[in-house]
């Protein structure tokens, strides 16, 4: 996919509020991706400008086709897992409560 193609005026808009006043960080950037790839910049000019590689690049335009706004979220689930077993989580509550303001004897 070399850039996006048939933005409508208000999806423009919407995108640049997105841009400017979105709260979130990888919103801001995969919207402002997107303007400048429907304004014509190819994959190596975002890799540039964003700092990403080709296959991030290439993820966000795919995911914006498929999903268009939703699409430039984060999916649910794409928190880290827990490594500790479900004993271990238990211990670790149990330090927190009894340290509550000493949370670095807790992590020592």
């Amino acid at each position: 996919m070399k850039f996006i193609k048939d933005l409508s005026w208000e999806t423009e808009k919407v995108l640049e509020r997105f841009y400017k006043d979105s709260k979130h960080s990888q919103v801001r950037q995969r919207a402002h991706c997107i303007l400048l790839s429907f304004r014509g910049f190819k994959i190596q000019q975002l890799m540039a400008i964003f700092a990403l590689s080709r296959q991030t690049i290439h993820y966000w335009q795919v995911r914006w086709e498929d999903k268009k706004l939703v699409g430039l979220y984060d999916q649910m689930g794409r928190i880290r897992k827990t490594k500790l077993t479900s004993e271990q989580q238990k211990k670790v509550n149990e330090w927190v409560k009894a340290e509550p303001k000493s949370l670095k004897k807790v992590i020592n």
